[in-house]
């Protein structure tokens, strides 16, 4: 089934190009197929890059799903071009009163900040507060996971000593949960951050439960009790060439950045990268929009009454 999207959105060419079945609106409109509801709080620097690698991970269902993307009104992105966000991106205001059936939100290169220090942090309170009543279930992805663990459960991040950065190999802890289902004991995923949230402090809550973790990168995959809040340390979405663009990026800038682990064939920052985490980052979105999107959410979602 397709993923639908705005027919001018730049990652349609790509999705497509990829043999990825993306179906406009127009097309929708005429299917009388419920789609599930899907908001993306898209944190990240460069949007259209983060808006393809997450609807690339979210097709792979046979469910129809209909992403709206959502902005932050208190910050001003450096990145993405204003006419973009304008024409692709909606306020909080807009749809505070809508339901949603699902909910991501993204990293975002604050992780060095407190989160208080962060110009936008009352704004995406405010948002995480209106989750729980308003989204089915809500997917955290990196600094995302931090500023949820810390916002709904009072986990403080910690500063790492040096960015983690490469591709590194996870340790499957409980496959009866569905979240990881058809995942292999041992899979790779991206991660690139300097802070973390540690198994020590995310113990302490018994409402949250570890799925997975790595001997090198730690934590990586932490729900609670009923699925509706699901946290991953790290970037199952990323694309082949994203750690290398960063790293590059850095390079340029004078960072001395280090190269990332376990990517580049002998090492090498020419060449091109192996890709061995895309199965299980479609098999982790897949259980989560089945097992914790569809079979949860209600078939009519209410808007709240006019104030």
């Amino acid at each position: 089934m397709p993923i639908k999207i705005q027919k001018d959105l730049p990652a349609k060419a790509i999705l497509e190009s990829e043999n990825i079945f993306v179906m406009d609106e127009d097309r929708a409109m005429s299917q009388d197929i419920r789609p599930l509801e899907i908001l993306i709080l898209n944190l990240m620097p460069i949007k259209e890059d983060t808006e393809t690698q997450l609807l690339r991970a979210l097709s792979n269902t046979p469910l129809q799903v209909d992403c709206s993307f959502l902005m932050l009104e208190t910050h001003v992105s450096k990145n993405t071009s204003q006419t973009h966000l304008n024409k692709f991106y909606v306020t909080f205001d807009e749809i505070r009163r809508k339901r949603f059936d699902g909910m991501i939100i993204t990293g975002a290169p604050v992780e060095n900040m407190e989160f208080e220090e962060i110009n936008y942090w009352d704004e995406l309170t405010k948002i995480m507060e209106w989750s729980k009543t308003h989204v089915t279930s809500t997917f955290h992805i990196c600094w995302g996971m931090q500023a949820g663990l810390y916002y709904h459960y009072g986990i403080q991040k910690h500063q790492r000593k040096t960015k983690l950065s490469g591709i590194y190999r996870h340790r499957l802890l409980n496959r009866k949960i569905p979240l990881v289902r058809s995942l292999d004991d041992y899979f790779y995923c991206p991660h690139s951050r300097y802070t973390e949230d540690r198994e020590e402090d995310i113990l302490k809550h018994p409402e949250l439960q570890i799925l997975a973790k790595s001997d090198e990168a730690g934590v990586f995959l932490v729900m609670n009790q009923d699925g509706s809040q699901i946290f991953v340390q790290g970037h199952p979405e990323y694309d082949r060439m994203t750690l290398n663009n960063e790293y590059h990026r850095d390079l340029k800038k004078g960072l001395n950045p280090q190269v990332p682990c376990n990517y580049y064939p002998d090492n090498d920052p020419f060449s091109m990268p192996v890709l061995k985490w895309r199965n299980m980052s479609n098999t982790l979105y897949t259980n989560w929009l089945n097992y914790y999107v569809y079979q949860m959410t209600p078939y009519v979602l209410k808007e709240d009454e006019q104030e």
